[in-house]
This record gives C-alpha cells, sequence and structure tokens, in this order.
C-alpha cells in the first residue's frame, strides 16, 4: 500500500484523494468536482492524483473554513 501523503523535492506536502476526501469530509467524486471547477489544483504523478496541502489550505481559507 502506498503512501498517503508525499513528500516533494522542495519539501511540499502532497495528499492523495483518499487522504483528502477523508481530511475534507467528502466524497472522491465531489473531490473531482472541484477539480473539473478548477476550484482546487491537482497534480499528476505515475497516473495518481495529487493536492499540495498549502493550496488545500488557502482553498479552506478562502472558502472560510479554517
Amino acid at each position: 500500500r502506498r503512501t498517503k501523503m508525499k513528500g516533494c523535492f522542495d519539501g511540499v506536502t502532497l495528499l492523495d484523494n483518499s487522504t483528502l476526501s477523508k481530511r475534507l469530509g467528502v466524497t472522491h467524486r465531489t473531490l473531482a468536482r472541484y477539480r473539473q471547477k478548477k476550484l482546487i489544483r491537482y497534480y499528476m504523478i505515475d497516473g495518481r492524483t495529487y493536492y499540495k496541502a498549502s493550496e488545500i489550505n488557502d482553498f479552506l481559507k478562502m472558502k472560510g473554513a479554517l
């Protein structure tokens, strides 16, 4: 099983779909809608979707959740 959080080259923390959906309390489909509507940025690495933790925090601040 792969790790849920992954470090990036410059020390950025990356979150996968499973971790982020649990953290936000939404389904994987909701995350897909957020991506489709360009509400959150995402990165494809080896065919898997990842999100920068810092950008997710910015998203939550913008939405007033933090």
